[in-house]
């Protein structure tokens, strides 16, 4: 009997199991996936076990991370509808299917983690937003679910009614950055900066900004002003970036992803 069980290897399912394999035994983790290559290759890169089936996967752990997409809820929750009981875990980490929507097809005494994290989980850097009903825990539960989360990067709790936002602020935005980096880079090699270096120049500024605003807790806009020489270079970049509609750009997108998520069902 293993403790934690994946339900899909695709990219987020893949860097939790890889994440969580620094904190447990391969023993205490099995995993399943959609075809038999996958099932394979993931065993011989983890030497976790796998099951032949999301059913067999479920009746096997107490913890199931549900990480397929969206559209495949439907067909999965059926196949381990019998199997999931009461004294499972089932955490879900997909954008817009609430937990009162996974109640009504698994059962209303089933106990449920909604969970959103993001793709530098596979770096152990991810940023993961958790909802759950605290009174349908153990605090043991409760912190094993954190091991889970911590050992891929940092997460917070939030209610439930933020999840979507989540999304917006850190689920789907590493796509903005990405762009944002490639935009940046473009820019560097206009003016004869080689793109490979154009791209550690701009990646490392990025991280490097990102990590000023968690480790000096400063704001954003604070630690904005202190690039801004008065008539230097970089308020002359500012100020074109806001000629162009860049924030308005980022909250268009976000209200975007928003609606998106709120849509799924």
């Amino acid at each position: 009997m293993a403790e934690i069980g994946f339900i899909g290897m695709g990219n987020m399912g893949y860097a939790l199991l890889k994440g969580v394999l620094k904190e447990f035994p391969a023993e205490k983790l099995i995993f399943t996936a959609k075809t038999t290559e996958t099932k394979l290759r993931v065993h011989a890169e983890t030497q976790v076990v796998y099951a032949e089936s999301n059913a067999e996967c479920a009746n096997n752990c107490k913890y199931v991370v549900l990480a397929v997409k969206p559209q495949y809820y439907p067909l999965v929750l059926k196949q381990i509808r019998y199997a999931v009981t009461p004294d499972h875990v089932v955490i879900s980490l997909a954008p817009g299917i609430t937990i009162a929507s996974l109640k009504e097809t698994l059962g209303s005494d089933r106990r449920i983690v909604r969970a959103m994290p993001n793709t530098p989980a596979l770096i152990g850097e991810g940023m993961t937003g958790l909802s759950f009903d605290a009174e349908e825990f153990s605090q043991e539960e409760i912190d094993r679910v954190h091991q889970i989360f911590g050992a891929v990067g940092k997460y917070a709790d939030v209610e439930e009614r933020m999840m979507s936002a989540v999304v917006c602020a850190s689920g789907s935005s590493p796509a903005y950055v990405y762009q944002f980096i490639e935009a940046l880079a473009d820019g560097a090699v206009q003016f004869g900066l080689p793109r490979a270096q154009a791209y550690t120049f701009a990646a490392q500024a990025v991280a490097g900004a990102a990590k000023m605003v968690l480790e000096t807790g400063e704001h954003p806009g604070a630690l904005k002003d202190k690039v801004c020489s008065p008539g230097g270079t970089t308020i002359a970049g500012v100020a074109a970036m806001e000629n162009a509609g860049f924030r308005g750009a980022v909250l268009k997108a976000c209200e975007a992803c928003y609606n998106k998520s709120e849509g799924i069902k």
